[in-house]
């Protein structure tokens, strides 16, 4: 479990989050939805320790990210997978390379395991045939399933995704949204996705928690989010709708 209690942080005097909480139970999938500069990209940074609170708390698994050493916050973070935006893939190394990185990194596994594990990833993301591709020879949705079967390898107890459809067309982003579910079942992992892709939210999220001027406005389940009639939020849904051709 994830729980963010009272976060607060600022930027050159500028206030970004305002005191949000937020829990994420074991097991779900939540999507953290709201307009760009909300506040939602830099609350996952904290999530993963990437950025230090002016105030608040971050606890994982009972643990207060802030108040342990960088070793230990390294060993946290190896229980999460990110999948960054752009896919964020190393552009000298190769797929194979790429997914092997954190397996070399964090494990003393022998080549013939690594192997073995790279290939298992590389087919969990339907791609078990593109390990001597470079990333350029990768589409943009075929870079991000690479950078996906990377963010699993560990297999971690959380994987976080940053705006994971952004930038592709719909047949694309629907693939994306299937592996972010065929995941989460095979691994039993808690997923976190950071969006405001509405259509992707409806597809994939058992819960959606809604950012709005840096604080936490609203949360609930899909059909909470169906039935509200909060008007900011509901603002928002149908701008987003309208956007994707809902």
């Amino acid at each position: 479990m994830i729980s963010v209690k009272n976060l607060y942080k600022s930027f050159s005097g500028k206030e970004v989050l305002k005191g949000v909480d937020l829990d994420i139970l074991e097991g779900e999938t939540l999507a953290i939805i709201g307009r760009s500069g909300s506040g939602k990209s830099v609350l996952m940074k904290h999530i993963i320790g990437l950025l230090q609170p002016d105030s608040g708390s971050i606890m994982v698994d009972g643990v207060d990210i802030n108040k342990v050493s960088y070793a230990d916050l390294r060993s946290i973070r190896q229980h999460f997978g990110v999948l960054f935006q752009g896919g964020a893939l190393f552009d000298s190394m190769n797929s194979f390379e790429n997914v092997a990185f954190p397996l070399r990194t964090f494990t003393s596994m022998s080549e013939s395991e690594v192997q073995r594990v790279v290939l298992e990833c590389l087919g969990m993301v339907e791609l078990p045939d593109v390990g001597a591709k470079m990333p350029s020879e990768l589409s943009g949705g075929m870079q991000k399933r690479v950078a996906l079967a990377r963010a699993v390898a560990l297999k971690p107890r959380y994987i976080l995704y940053d705006e994971p459809t952004s930038g592709l067309d719909p047949e694309t982003s629907n693939t994306i949204d299937e592996l972010i579910q065929n995941l989460a079942d095979q691994l039993n992992v808690t997923s976190i996705v950071v969006t405001h892709d509405m259509h992707s939210v409806l597809n994939i999220a058992d819960k959606a928690a809604f950012v709005h001027d840096g604080r936490m406005h609203w949360t609930g389940t899909i059909a909470d989010l169906h039935a509200s009639t909060d008007q900011v939020l509901r603002s928002f849904v149908k701008a987003n709708e309208y956007q994707i051709g809902v």
